[in-house]
């Protein structure tokens, strides 16, 4: 019976294939028509004679895959029994508890409680290993097989055994429908300055953007800073409304081009602006992405903005979202998309991908200058969005690297958490030097394995002498250099104190003050920050800036 049916399918398949071959009569569809029957073909021998039983529908999802991942990375299938993450990427919105998990070892962790939403309500914080969901073992699970346990409609309950300090603590909790905010924070950061930082492109981000605007303005805000700093983007059309608040209404903000004139198309601002000339400073870095890039690639073009940071991710090519049979859906590029100025920021090219299948970087021979549209100031394709400011964050060393990707800062954060029962206010809070000193050694009784650059250098040395038979006669000499690596790299903890003691701080307030929290504490340690502060206050050095009169400062 099971052959029967899977026979019956393979029939409807072929005979979806050949429908396909009628229409596609054309010689440009010929490839297309002949491939599809090849694959339908080999589909149905598969299914009906490989040695072992097959399931048709894992099968079928794993080969759209690997065809999409030979793509771009942004071409995703999408079927049904996804679409809730679907809805999350442009509402930000779904049922459950309200909280980032994270894979640790065997099981997987709350990394992070929204702050008032039930995970948080009900006691759950950063550091519980999730050991048991409605009393079933999440041993060897993985965060997305936890997290489809997790999920659900709004008002089900959930019941969580979690591990915390040795100890096993049951706790059940209501669903709620969760709206993760595109605005988490919005504030003065002095009497004339406001700051706004928006992590996502959901349907609300405009309109969250206006709010804080408009509330900010009440508060006496004459000048604005707007951090799209880890945004990874989201809906093109929020986009061009969020550039809409400080240009003349009609602007061209973005115009994709793609295949099909279908998709050559411009988008202007829509509505009368709330400031068109309010000093305005964006802080991005190399996780800005996407939509965050036309925001603040578009006020560049225009000389609406400063741009302080890093450069940004890279990515100027434009998703529409298509219907397929049985609920399913393709996340598909249709275009590229270009600034004012009429430059594509896209970094990897995706048509032009080395032996091992990856995308290379545009090369700087196929780079071209562009000029932004009042002051001629010179801007590059191809590479992102680069500032007119750069302002490194905090380094990022392999030590540091290393204390993070093993849970060490995560971990002594938490331990703190138990021993303080309360902390100053984000904007106060500095852990002392005899605090540090006690982090030094809590480092010291935990596996840090990381090899600095000239760690690995004396390696390839070691190995060049043994290939050519010198290494009794260096062998000294080379023990001896090791030695006083090993000697500064214990050293690395205390040389690199400040960048690590800032992540450490930023990780303990987060311990209290949620995500809030940790934003708030920007304000006053934050080195991007900083100078956009510095910028901003500086009429004259803002002016020049615009007008391509100064250049990129560090």
């Amino acid at each position: 019976m099971k052959n029967k049916i899977k026979k019956t399918s393979i029939r409807i398949f072929v005979g979806i294939s050949i429908l396909f071959t009628i229409a596609f009569t054309t010689d440009n569809y010929f490839e297309i028509s002949k491939n599809l029957d090849i694959f339908a073909t080999l589909y149905r021998e598969i299914n009906l004679f490989y040695v072992d039983e097959t399931e048709p529908g894992k099968l079928m999802k794993t080969g759209i895959d690997a065809m999409l991942k030979s793509l771009d990375p942004y071409t995703v299938f999408i079927p049904e029994s996804k679409i809730e993450d679907y809805k999350f990427m442009t509402t930000g919105q779904y049922g459950g508890i309200g909280a980032i998990i994270q894979k640790r070892d065997e099981y997987v962790m709350v990394a992070e409680p929204y702050e008032g939403w039930p995970a948080q309500k009900a006691g759950l914080i950063a550091g519980d290993i999730i050991i048991k969901i409605n009393g079933k073992s999440t041993k060897g699970l993985n965060t997305e097989q936890v997290r489809e346990m997790l999920v659900g409609q709004p008002g089900t309950d959930v019941e969580l055994t979690v591990k915390r300090q040795d100890k096993e603590i049951q706790v059940k909790l209501i669903r709620e429908e969760i709206k993760i905010k595109d605005v988490p924070y919005y504030g003065m950061v002095n009497e004339t300055t406001g700051y706004i930082k928006l992590n996502g492109f959901t349907e609300t981000a405009a309109q969250e953007v206006k709010d804080a605007f408009t509330t900010l303005k009440a508060k006496g805000m004459e000048k604005l800073i707007f951090d799209l700093r880890g945004n990874g983007g989201g809906l093109l059309n929020e986009a061009v409304k969020i550039v809409g608040f400080f240009v003349d209404k009609g602007t061209t903000v973005v115009s994709t081009k793609g295949k099909i004139k279908e998709w050559d198309k411009v988008y202007k601002t829509p509505n009368t602006p709330l400031d068109k000339d309010m000093p305005l400073v964006v802080l991005i870095d190399k996780y800005s992405a996407s939509a965050s890039e036309i925001v603040s690639g578009s006020l560049q073009d225009l000389d609406r903005s400063v741009i302080v940071g890093e450069n940004s991710f890279g990515k100027g090519l434009v998703q529409q979202v298509k219907d397929l049979s049985y609920n399913s859906k393709l996340k598909l590029t249709v275009a590229k998309y270009y600034t004012p100025s009429g430059r594509c920021i896209q970094k990897l090219d995706y048509s032009n991908k080395d032996e091992k299948g990856e995308a290379q970087e545009v090369p700087d021979s196929l780079i071209h200058e562009f000029e932004t549209l009042k002051s001629h100031r010179k801007v590059i394709d191809g590479k992102g969005i680069s500032p007119d400011v750069k302002v490194e964050k905090i380094k990022s060393t392999k030590l540091l690297e290393s204390l993070v990707a093993n849970f060490v800062i995560f971990d002594f954060a938490t331990a703190y958490y138990f021993q303080h029962d309360s902390i100053p206010s984000p904007e106060k809070f500095n852990i002392s030097d005899s605090e540090y000193n006690q982090f030094v050694d809590y480092v010291k009784n935990k596996k840090i394995d990381y090899k600095t650059a000239t760690e690995k250098e004396l390696e390839k040395l070691k190995k060049i002498a043994k290939e050519e038979n010198f290494e009794e006669d260096v062998a000294d000499e080379l023990s001896k250099l090791e030695e006083e690596l090993k000697k500064h790299k214990n050293d690395d903890i205390y040389e690199y104190k400040n960048d690590i003691k800032l992540f450490l701080e930023n990780e303990i307030v987060g311990r209290y003050y949620y995500q809030t929290g940790q934003i708030r504490a920007s304000l006053v340690k934050d080195p991007v920050l900083k100078k956009a502060k510095e910028i901003i206050a500086d009429d004259a050095q803002y002016s020049a800036i615009l007008s391509g009169l100064t250049e990129n400062k560090k």
